[in-house]
């Protein structure tokens, strides 16, 4: 009988197939079988889930500001990372901003990848940007193995990250369609925003009326034209405006190959119990009311939202203007690494979904949106990247326990159901001490 490295046994775990006991071997870092929870398989080590926790892949968060190197203080690879492993996520992918310089070329992706070198806890990919003036180097990026490139539509926040107008993403857009890149779209459109008020004050609901439902659905809008013009992929990043969501389910059945994202934020809370000052809350798009968020519970049901990430944005307390509490100043990001995963079990669960939504939602779909067939899935093949998660332990979340360089989010106090007991990262269990992640490339076509 074959001997593993890694032999997993658990009552119940999360395979392709659904929901069962399972009986998983490993070898050489990568899952060699998955079989019924009575075999008999033997290994150098033998893991045995105890009877309330459930084997998950780990997951793939595929939008995460590291902010590594430039901005350090505000975030890091060894933080970042550490984050993620807590919380049971095994790979991340990183954003070109808001790290100086941004990854807008390969100079800037090695500055990056150098920076990174020996700090990851988890696996980690890289996004290359796509700015004005660096369109002529996106091929370039694609073959030095970024993953795909993101755009903004509106002001990013940092001056070094510029937006593209619409005539700018249909240009990158035609390049990508060359060679089937991918284009990443913070879809809020900036001439509706010009012509909103500006944020200024305490108030929650003039932050919200600064940028509006409408900026989103006017910015989907070009993203649709400009997809069904060129052919080439686009993915809608954080969507916030359920609003959008008939403009998008249309376009794909027309066969537009475009993908669409939301985070735990915009699963978890509402704009109606936001208190003014509370800027732990800024993001943008902005947190909106409590029908949004149940219309996005309804599209991740009806597969019209493909994937669930963090959009880990974080920053100094400071920037964050706690002190003044004025949403025209502060900071807009949010900092969930460690959390989105009990966070959306806990809204998912109180609406009658089950953890192999969340696996298809967190870990497989991520995986297959860019590319990495080997992460996201307990199956022969794969990494053996495991989450062991107690789906029925709640907690409370203190700041001071999380392990994001700066302790602030808006999930202090709240009660979320779900503890992540230990991750696991090719066969090996992660002590968030010793660095084991490895920097991935994208898979050549």
């Amino acid at each position: 009988m074959r001997s593993y490295d890694l032999v997993v046994r658990a009552a119940r775990a999360v395979t392709p197939s659904g929901e069962r006991g399972a009986c998983v071997g490993v070898t050489d870092g990568r899952i060699a079988a998955v079989e019924p929870l009575s075999a008999p398989l033997t290994g150098a080590a033998v893991l045995e889930l105890e009877d309330d926790e459930v084997l998950l892949p780990g997951l793939v968060d595929a939008h995460v500001h590291v902010n590594e190197p430039g901005r350090t203080e505000w975030e890091g690879f060894a933080t970042a990372t550490r984050a993620a492993a807590a919380g049971g996520v095994t790979t991340i992918l990183d954003m070109p901003l808001n790290s100086l310089p941004p990854t807008v070329d390969v100079a800037a992706l090695t500055v990056k990848r150098q920076a990174a070198t020996g700090q990851c806890h988890v696996d980690v990919g890289f996004w290359g940007g796509a700015v004005p003036g660096s369109l002529g180097q996106l091929r370039e990026l694609h073959e030095a193995g970024v993953f795909g490139f993101k755009c903004f539509l509106v002001h990013s926040g940092v001056e070094e990250f510029p937006p593209l107008s619409g005539a700018e993403l249909g240009a990158g857009l035609e390049e990508l369609a060359r060679f089937d890149g991918l284009m990443l779209v913070h879809a809020e459109d900036a001439g509706t925003i010009a012509r909103s008020p500006e944020p200024q004050g305490r108030s929650y609901d003039g932050f919200l009326t600064s940028r509006p439902a409408s900026a989103e659905d006017a910015a989907v809008a070009t993203v649709v034209e400009q997809t069904r013009r060129t052919g080439a992929r686009t993915h809608v990043l954080h969507l916030a405006s359920a609003d959008a969501l008939p403009a998008l389910r249309r376009a794909r059945a027309d066969g537009l190959r475009i993908t669409v994202e939301t985070c735990p934020h915009y699963l978890s809370f509402e704009a109606e119990a936001i208190a003014d000052g509370a800027t732990q809350y800024k993001c943008c798009p902005p947190i909106r009311g409590a029908a949004h968020r149940e219309r996005l519970w309804q599209a991740l049901r009806e597969g019209d939202v493909d994937v669930v990430v963090s959009d880990h944005s974080p920053c100094t307390p400071e920037l964050k203007r706690l002190d003044v509490g004025d949403f025209g100043l502060a900071w807009g990001g949010i900092s969930s690494l460690q959390l989105g995963l009990p966070a959306v079990w806990t809204g998912a669960r109180a609406r009658g979904h089950d953890l192999v939504d969340v696996v298809r939602w967190m870990a497989e779909g991520p995986a297959r949106l860019v590319g990495l067939e080997r992460k996201g899935r307990l199956a022969v093949g794969a990494d053996a990247d495991l989450c062991v998660f107690a789906p029925d332990e709640a907690f409370v979340v203190d700041p001071a326990r999380l392990h994001h360089r700066n302790p602030v989010t808006p999930y202090a106090g709240r009660t979320l159901d779900g503890v992540v007991r230990s991750t696991w990262l090719r066969g090996s269990r992660l002590d968030l001490v010793t660095p084991r992640g490895e920097l991935l490339v994208r898979a050549a076509a």
